[in-house]
């Protein structure tokens, strides 16, 4: 499991929504400290006996108030991780955090690809998910609807700084200069409910990418996504 900012009931309830309980789950990996990522996965951990993996930076932020862990995993950005028969490459990214990290999951055949909660891309960032079979993306805001919002100017500066979220704009030309040729899902993550829009995101993605509009996929805050299955 990717994060975990739910309770242990709304996890356990998402979990049944797609066939799973929480004895399926195998670890917890942890990409940062803010409370929409952490905020379940002590209680979490501790329910189901979970090992956790997280970077330095992370377990030095939530180490007061995270409690004890089954098992704690300190993730080292430069070395793979092995969890069961899944390969997880960790690698930095920009964004007001301790030491946040993102991932690439790998069966040794297919590669998905997650980059949520980054403020820019850098050219480690591209490398890293470059020719992806699947790719979790976010597009957390449009800029013109954040500018025009309701956000106070502190608030504003912080999402749409380097340190902060990508935009639609940034999310688009990440995909420009990838290659593509394998994608077989593109779902796009964290959107802002105040400052974006499915619509928008979809516009955007769709014509970087040539498809239709309705091949990309939304993960919905409340809906959440239906399986999506690499071939």
């Amino acid at each position: 499991m990717l994060d975990c900012g739910f309770s242990v009931k709304e996890t356990v309830a998402r979990l049944q929504r797609l066939g799973k309980a929480g004895d399926d789950i195998s670890a917890i990996v942890v990409t940062h400290e803010h409370g929409d990522h952490i905020r379940g996965v002590g209680a979490m951990a501790r329910q189901f006996s979970l090992p956790v993996w997280m970077t330095q930076g992370t377990y030095r932020a939530v180490e007061s108030t995270i409690g004890q862990l089954p098992e704690l995993n300190i993730i080292d950005l430069q070395e793979t991780i092995v969890i069961d028969d899944v390969q997880l490459q960790p690698f930095a990214v920009p964004h007001d955090a301790r030491e946040p990290s993102q991932f690439v999951f790998s069966n040794g055949n297919q590669r998905l690809g997650i980059l949520t909660d980054t403020g820019m891309i850098t050219p480690h960032i591209e490398q890293m998910l470059d020719d992806c079979d699947a790719l979790v993306l976010e597009c957390n805001h449009d800029s013109n609807m954040l500018m025009s919002g309701e956000y106070p100017p502190s608030l504003k500066e912080r999402v749409g700084g380097n340190l902060g979220h990508l935009d639609n704009d940034a999310a688009a030309g990440l995909l420009s200069r990838m290659r593509t040729d394998k994608l077989q899902h593109l779902v796009a993550a964290h959107l802002s409910e105040k400052n974006n829009t499915p619509a928008l995101v979809k516009w955007a993605l769709s014509d970087t990418l040539g498809c239709p509009e309705s091949w990309i996929k939304i993960a919905q805050q409340d809906a959440g996504l239906a399986w999506c299955h690499i071939s």
